[in-house]
């Protein structure tokens, strides 16, 4: 292992398994580390879920992190320095929680298995909590076509109910002052719609989540399409968010998700939601929740990606 002391990650100083190679570059010195897929999942597994999550929950984020790098080597995010990934969100968290013997058992259990469909490797999506349901592609403003379509809006129930309905996200609330709505939503549309007369969630796609949002004031309108910009501009600082465990909480930069209502009252907006993350593909949560309940990776697998095969 090679440790590089001069990093902080969630865990510390990281260490790295396999190669490390150094570029120099105007901003600073670019670190590659080059490993095998499944030591890299080592690192992905426990940074992306809990290492104390369901052993079959952890065989499922295994399988998931495993598809979407595989379908993340078909080029190189950074040709420059032939690097597939960095290191963060933007592609899937590695190395920011130490290595853990459950999440490397589950890399273990699953050795070499990925999600396919149609003959392809599927991009397993994945958030963190359901609100009892998912959505689909059309959610990034993206159409359901042949290539996606094991990505659906599912119920995320069984003989208990909804898998998720005790956990903190699974709803919450937000009641926002409509002086501060009407600043949060004239920033992010960068001109000022002045005294809020509605804010209405005017489409929505399947699953309930909210597909455009429409805000008119006394200077003037704006439609907001897709869910991540819905969050980005109802997210934002200012205001608190109660959620179901009854713990409040500050609002930050994305609202919890786009499965929302929003209501009018006299000097406010009340934003009902449920959920946290975008709302496609796999419910972290969900998944270990399922476990929890008896249900295999496979099964678990297969109840967020329809009609795929895991080999």
């Amino acid at each position: 292992l090679i440790a590089v002391v001069t990093l902080n990650r969630g865990c510390g100083v990281p260490n790295y398994r396999g190669k490390i190679e150094l570029f120099q570059t105007a901003e600073g010195v670019v670190i590659v580390n080059e490993l095998s897929m499944e030591q890299y999942l080592y690192g992905v597994v426990p940074s992306e879920m809990p290492a104390s999550y369901e052993p079959e929950a952890l065989k499922v984020q295994a399988v998931c992190a495993r598809s979407y790098a595989y379908k993340q080597t078909q080029g190189f995010g950074y040709p420059e320095y032939q690097a597939h990934v960095n290191d963060s969100v933007e592609y899937q968290v590695y190395n920011n929680s130490y290595p853990a013997d459950t999440a490397t058992q589950a890399v273990k259990d699953t050795t070499g298995q990925v999600v396919w469909y149609q003959g392809n490797v599927a991009s397993t999506y994945y958030f963190s909590t359901s609100c009892g349901e998912t959505t689909d592609m059309t959610a990034w403003g993206g159409e359901v076509n042949e290539s996606n379509a094991y990505l659906q809006s599912i119920s995320v129930c069984g003989d208990v109910g909804d898998y998720e309905k005790d956990l903190p996200w699974y709803q919450w609330t937000a009641e926002i002052s409509s002086e501060r709505m009407a600043a949060l939503l004239s920033n992010y549309a960068g001109k000022d719609l002045g005294t809020l007369e509605s804010v209405e969630v005017t489409r929505r796609g399947d699953g309930d989540v909210a597909a455009e949002l429409t805000a008119v004031g006394t200077g003037g309108s704006i439609t907001v399409e897709t869910e991540n910009k819905i969050r980005t501009a109802l997210g934002g600082s200012g205001y608190s968010i109660v959620r179901n465990d009854g713990q409040t909480v500050d609002s930050q930069r994305l609202l919890p998700s786009a499965f929302i209502s929003i209501e009018k009252k006299a000097n406010s907006y009340v934003i009902r939601g449920g959920g946290y993350g975008h709302g496609i593909g796999m419910s972290q949560n969900g998944a270990n929740e399922m476990a929890k309940n008896g249900k295999n990776y496979m099964e678990i697998l297969k109840l967020f990606y329809q009609n795929v095969e895991i080999r």
